[in-house]
This record gives C-alpha cells, structure tokens and sequence, in this order.
C-alpha cells in the first residue's frame, strides 16, 4: 500500500498528505528509529500538511528538513497545518 503522508527529515514536524486524508484515519511513520502513530483530528487535503506533534505559537514548521515559517497558534498532534496557523517567513503565505 503506498504511503499516506511523506515525511522526508527527522527533524520535520509536518507530514505532508500524499492524497486526502480523513478526520480520524490512523497514518504510521517510521522516521530512523522512531516510531509515529498519528490520528488525524482533521481531514486533510492531498498536498497539505499536518503536524506530527504539538507545535507551539511562534515554534518553527519544519518540512523536508527545512523552515517553512512559524506557528501563528498551537497547533495540536494531527491538526490541518496550512495558511491559517502558519506565518510565512516571506508574508505571502504561497510558500506553503
């Protein structure tokens, strides 16, 4: 079965959807040797993102290792993490 969520960096606290993902589906990750198991507290679009942890307000979203832009809130564990809680780094908000 092919994957649900790609995760590419062991620093990423995003996973980002590889096609639409339902409010309370179950998505499993193996990052090195962690083990992920996350339920989605949201449905997620194919393509978006959502968090792998609890993120803080300000906190760095990291996708494919890199800083994409800052928590505008908290969001939770399985939280839809897009344009409405993420700060762009360049004040577009396309980057994400």
């Amino acid at each position: 079965m092919p994957q649900s969520a790609i995760v590419i960096d062991k620093k990423d606290n995003v996973a980002t959807a590889s096609r639409q993902l339902e409010q309370g589906d179950s998505i499993q990750f193996e990052i090195g040797d962690d083990s992920l198991d996350i339920t989605l507290s949201q449905t997620i679009p194919f393509g978006h993102k959502f968090a792998l942890r609890d993120i803080e307000p300000g906190e760095p979203i990291i996708k494919y290792g890199e800083v994409i832009g800052l928590a505008a809130t908290s969001i939770k564990k399985g939280q839809h993490t897009h344009v409405h809680n993420v700060e762009s780094l360049t004040g577009s908000g396309e980057e994400q």
